[in-house]
């Protein structure tokens, strides 16, 4: 009889590299009055790509974080606007969760090039917005 084979042992997790940190688990902002608070807020900044909206919520979790996007019919038609949504929640799962810092409400807006512009001319849009907000957090050694 032979015993169970190696890929039915659990096996142990890597963990975060050195000099890395955990990405945040972020969670969705779905009500009006969520997003109104964080425009609220008036912590903004515009980025041909993108705008993002913040606001600090001192009671939260700083593993978590908020998120949320919107289009309007600015965008374009339903098809463009959808689009722009599902690059906007990539770009947020890619930098969002391992640049942002935790405890915070993110609203992100998309605009007529969001659907169009490449994907690493967003997420320097993103980082940029992030830094200009005082928002991303450093790597610990």
């Amino acid at each position: 009889m032979q015993g169970p084979a190696s890929e039915d042992q659990p096996q142990p997790q890597a963990g975060p590299a050195q000099g890395t940190v955990a990405p945040l688990r972020l969670v969705r902002l779905k009500t009006r009055q969520e997003f109104l608070a964080v425009a609220g807020a008036r912590r903004k900044f515009t980025t041909p790509g993108l705008m993002l909206q913040a606001m600090a919520r001192p009671d939260s979790d700083p593993a978590a974080a908020r998120v949320g996007f919107t289009a309007s019919r600015k965008v374009g038609n339903a098809v463009t606007r959808n689009r722009a949504k599902r690059r906007l929640r990539a770009l947020a799962a890619d930098v969002v969760a391992r640049r942002a810092q935790g405890g915070i409400d993110y609203v992100l807006i998309a605009r007529q090039e969001t659907a169009t512009r490449s994907f690493a001319l967003l997420r320097e849009d993103l980082t940029t917005a992030l830094g200009r907000l005082r928002l991303l957090r450093e790597a610990r050694p």
